[in-house]
């Protein structure tokens, strides 16, 4: 691994983690690709991706190219580059064929789940919302397909019981690095030989939606407490009561039934707000309602009374 010429391509947090072990592994990082700068915030002002500040702070080349794909002058300067490798964690564009080949040792990938399991934009969140019992990452080698190349290295995690996509996202980019850097030096002598994927067993995580984030209550407790946990820190569970929109933080499934329709309330207390679902109780614990900021069932309860509402 000793002076590998590397490329790398990222944009958001979970590709932080990666970059850091690069610029601390004895290797010459020679350029770093990610996202053009975007509008956020209320001013909408452009701003940097996570790893667009690490890169500059690090003195590292960033290239921002608004595509790869449609910009036959940004390929040939990425081929111009001589790299020995391309990684790529999140990079969020997509890669032409041209690109896979040019480096020497070509492009590999740090993919956040147990592949074939979780083909796709948004593993960690479908990981929890399944309740997957373990979650991963993969080092794998880029081809044309989606996720579909030989994987070098795999490293796995229990889920906990509690965990959320927020917190599985922490623990997976730390572990995604720690797997990029035991890779690296059997795909830089050409020793590691990847373990090609069993497409039967694939299965998609598809991009997350603000849609999908709405409470179904004739799902069972389980379900709808996965959901919330995954979709915890974006795009957060919701559900309605009387036209207002209440965010879900925390809730827990409750093995306990009423023989009331779902989404009734069932009672309320200094434990949380608990609702009849298709099957159990959900206990709510800490909501968002519009406009205002996250807070416990309690507070929320001392602001509202919640007798004979059904939420929707």
């Amino acid at each position: 691994m000793n002076r590998l010429k590397v490329i790398f391509a990222g944009t958001p947090e979970f590709a932080v983690p990666s970059l850091s072990a690069l610029i601390a592994a004895d290797l010459d990082l020679i350029a770093v690709y990610t996202q053009p700068d975007r509008p956020a915030g209320r001013g909408r002002k452009l701003q940097m991706s996570p790893v667009k500040r690490l890169a500059l702070d690090a003195g590292i080349q960033v290239l921002q190219p608004q595509s790869l794909k449609r910009d036959p002058d940004a390929v040939e300067r990425l081929r111009a580059l001589g790299a020995d490798l391309m990684v790529v964690v999140a990079y969020g564009l997509l890669l032409p064929v041209e690109v896979l080949e040019a480096p020497r040792l070509g492009c590999v990938n740090v993919h956040a789940s147990l592949l074939p399991r979780w083909r796709g934009a948004a593993p960690i969140q479908r990981s929890v919302l399944a309740g997957d019992a373990t979650a991963g990452v993969c080092i794998m080698r880029m081809e044309a397909g989606l996720d579909t190349g030989p994987v070098y290295r795999r490293a796995e995690i229990p889920v906990a019981p509690r965990e959320t996509g927020g917190s599985l996202h922490d623990r997976l980019a730390v572990l995604g690095a720690e797997a990029l850097i035991a890779a690296l030096p059997g795909i830089a002598d050409g020793s590691a030989r990847p373990e090609p994927q069993d497409d039967s067993a694939a299965t998609y995580a598809h991009k997350l939606t603000k849609e999908e984030a709405r409470i179904d209550w004739t799902w069972s407790a389980a379900a709808i407490e996965r959901q919330v946990r995954a979709f915890d820190p974006w795009p957060i569970a919701y559900t309605l009561l009387d036209g207002e929109t209440l965010r879900i933080w925390d809730a827990e499934a409750e093995a306990e039934t009423a023989s009331v329709a779902p989404g009734t309330l069932v009672d309320t207390g200094k434990r949380g707000i608990r609702i009849a679902t298709g099957d159990g109780l959900l206990r709510i614990t800490r909501l968002q309602p519009s406009g205002k900021k996250p807070m416990s069932a309690a507070d929320y309860l001392n602001a509202r009374s919640l007798d004979g509402a059904r939420f929707d």
